[in-house]
């Protein structure tokens, strides 16, 4: 080969390298990796936007009566997550981004999911700022180390990170599942905050300071106040500034924990609001050696997730309490043995890592203290709801990516392309995986039964499937798998609730009617343990209205009433017994008693306006479905009542007005075109309602396709 024809051959190389280093210029940009966590992030989730409400996404996304109005953003503060259950959930802002999902969305769950999306990626991004900042204190001679370039090297290290972190199929549970919001959260306002703070410290204007730092307190109290674990970031805040932060003084640190003292005052002092009560009270009684043994087990499965995410459900559990019924069961338990081999692994590796000396260690050092620090509360040294949860990882998951990066960015440097391609194929295999793990969480029944068949064989699980079969009428197949839960768990109050109701439709009521009986009679013991058990008694007093025997339903209602104060459901299905068998006048104190004291609640005033209604008193009953009207932003059945009483006063103006709103609320519903079309032809306006009967011809032309579909 000739010399002259050598550049000929390496040319098209040559051009490769030229788009190469064009790439890589702009592939150092800021905004450019936005976008593409962005849009990354985004994308692995897109089978679940399609999802349904599921479990407790029904109430807090449904039924919940603090998102229903903007009004109730600070009545969020005063009121648990589950106002009807034992849990001491206070999650205010959880609630807040629920209000204005139902203000924009309605009850669309599209939208909600697609919150959910948005602020899972908003966190990543943040996150990737935020390890910027990290790796610039923490390993600025490390980078230096490698070609001089600190500040892209950092910025490159960050934003792998975050682009593994937020494809991570292990965040699933927070983010496909609406109402794991909280993490995702709680991330992104504590990423925000420590963001603030540090853009803080570089002001050089006091008053700009000023405002910068009590903008990061003000959001580190919004993370509490998403989920109870923003605790640990304050933690993994005050390690990094007392242990890590050499440049700041140490009366400026305790400056920075005075800050952190009064966000965590703040936060006491916010969760004093809601109204106390009894929680439920986890007691496992584990002795030492059992809790070191879960520990390890959980240690294990956690570091298993993060690595090899291949087994992802729900109801995960690290216990097998089982295991001792007879000589087969315990076999299972075998297979949780190993975890505490992996467990110890763990932990080995994380020690000697930390303890490795190199230019990395102090990143090591920092990222196995944030992941430990923040295992410690999910490890079973405490009773916590379960043994295990992959949502639980969306803090201490940070942790140990800090901690790997700071083992593979050590590496030589022939093998750090190698590194780099690894974890472009890390993130691509973990973004197949997200997807996949996203489309469980379709409908209630597929996310029920792959969560059955990948292990998550809780009684919780049993009940919602066979509640999916109940709803389509497949009673038996509902028995059957209720049946099987109360074999294996006896002493389940949910259980036997839900299996006489199915054995009641059945027609099998001498056995529903005992159970009923049962489960009411032992709602009272049940009731520190499990919550919403008073539906025992509400469904035996239902079983009894139906046979004529008001009076036995009445002194179960009653009595449930006494044992469980200020629950709708009870209150309404008693007032509804007197009102039909004592006269309205009979069931009015009691719902007055309830409104009095539950001013949000849009039911109960609507109940309240009908029982005026009944006795005459016009005035109070305008007076409750207005104050009804306000508080649903859709509802429109307050507005419908308030339309009939101006007509049945003549008031055919001001009921026009009425129904034109209860219109705009739902200009998807024939019946709302139909009832203001009647007020205008008794106010002898024929032709506007004619137009008001061709556009529910319209609509119910456009609804009999979507029937004969489904």
């Amino acid at each position: 080969m000739s010399k002259e024809e050598r550049p000929a051959i390496r040319a098209p190389w040559g051009r490769f390298e030229g788009v190469w280093l064009v790439v890589s210029t702009y592939g150092q940009r800021s905004w450019l990796r936005c976008l593409l966590l962005v849009l990354v992030g985004g994308s692995v989730h897109l089978p679940a936007l399609q999802g349904q409400l599921l479990w407790d996404d029904l109430y807090l996304a449904r039924d919940n009566p603090f998102i229903k109005s903007p009004l109730f953003v600070l009545e969020a503060f005063r009121h648990y997550l589950f106002p009807d259950s034992y849990s001491g959930h206070y999650r205010p802002i959880q609630n807040i981004s629920y209000i204005f999902d139902y203000l924009v969305w309605n009850t669309n769950s599209y939208g909600y999911h697609l919150s959910s999306v948005f602020w899972h990626v908003a966190s990543g991004v943040l996150l990737y700022f935020l390890l910027k900042e990290l790796f610039a204190a923490l390993g600025a001679q490390w980078f230096g180390q490698i070609d001089g370039n600190v500040s892209a090297r950092c910025s490159t290290a960050g934003f792998f990170l975050a682009l593994l972190w937020v494809v991570h199929p292990v965040h699933s549970a927070a983010v496909d599942y609406i109402s794991g919001r909280a993490d995702s959260l709680a991330f992104f306002f504590a990423c925000a905050s420590w963001l603030l703070y540090f853009q803080a410290r570089r002001m050089p204007q006091p008053w700009l300071r000023r405002g910068l730092y009590l903008s990061a307190t003000l959001a580190g109290l919004l993370m509490l106040c998403s989920r109870e674990s923003g605790l640990m970031w304050l933690v993994v805040f005050l390690l990094y500034t007392f242990c890590f932060d050499k440049r700041l003084a140490l009366k400026a640190k305790l400056f920075v924990f005075a800050g952190c003292l009064v966000i965590v005052a703040a936060y006491a002092g916010l969760r004093q609001l809601p109204e106390s009560r009894p929680e439920i009270v986890v007691s496992t009684s584990y002795s030492p050696v059992t809790r070191a043994v879960l520990m390890l087990r959980a240690l294990g499965d956690y570091g298993r997730l993060l690595v090899f995410p291949s087994n992802l459900h729900m109801e995960r559990s690290v216990s097998d309490q089982l295991s001792l019924l007879n000589r087969d069961t315990w076999r299972s338990s075998i297979r949780l043995e190993y975890l505490s081999l992996v467990g110890a692994f763990v932990l080995a590796g994380l020690a000697l890592g930390a303890f490795r000396k190199g230019a990395g260690q102090k990143v090591r050092i920092f990222g196995a203290s944030w992941f430990l620090l923040t295992y410690l509360p999910i490890s079973n040294l405490v009773d916590l709801n379960a043994t295990a949860a992959e949502h639980w990882l969306y803090l201490p998951s940070v942790g140990f990516l800090i901690f790997l990066a700071g083992v593979g960015l050590e590496m030589p440097a022939r093998f750090r392309r190698g590194a780099v391609a690894l974890a472009c194929l890390a993130v691509v295999a973990l973004s197949a995986r997200s997807a996949v793990r996203s489309s469980d969480w379709v409908d209630a029944e597929t996310f029920y039964q792959r969560t059955f068949l990948a292990g998550g064989a809780s009684p919780r699980v049993g009940i919602n499937l066979a509640l999916c079969f109940s709803s389509r009428g497949e009673y038996g197949k509902a028995e059957t798998i209720l049946r099987k839960v109360l074999r294996i768990y006896p002493d389940y109050p949910v259980a036997r609730n839900n299996l006489a109701d199915v054995l009641f439709r059945q027609g099998k009521t001498k056995e529903a009617e005992a159970m009923f009986g049962s489960a009411s009679k032992t709602a009272q013991a049940d009731r520190h343990e499990y919550p919403r058990t008073w539906v025992a008694a509400l469904n035996y007093a239902n079983l009894r209205h139906r046979e004529d025997d008001d009076e036995t339903a009445l002194a179960v209602m009653e009595k449930a009433r006494a044992d469980y104060p200020g629950v709708w459901n009870l209150i309404s299905f008693e007032s509804e017994i007197l009102r039909g068998s004592r006269g309205p006048s009979a069931a009015l104190p009691l719902v007055q008693d309830f409104v009095r004291g539950h001013w949000w609640h849009s039911g109960a005033a609507i109940a309240l306006g009908r029982l005026h209604s009944e006795l005459g008193d016009v005035a109070k009953a305008e007076e409750a479905f207005r104050h009804a009207s306000w508080l649903d932003v859709y509802d429109v059945e307050a507005l419908n009542l308030l339309a009939l009483l101006d007509v049945r006063q003549n008031k055919l103006e001001e009921a026009c007005k009425i129904q034109r709103r209860a219109v705009a609320r739902q200009p998807d519903q024939p019946r709302q075109y139909l009832l203001l079309a009647d007020i205008l032809k008794q106010m002898g306006h024929a032709d506007e309602a004619s137009e008001m009967l061709i556009k529910v011809d319209r609509l119910q032309a456009m609804a009999q396709p979507r029937v004969a579909a489904n």
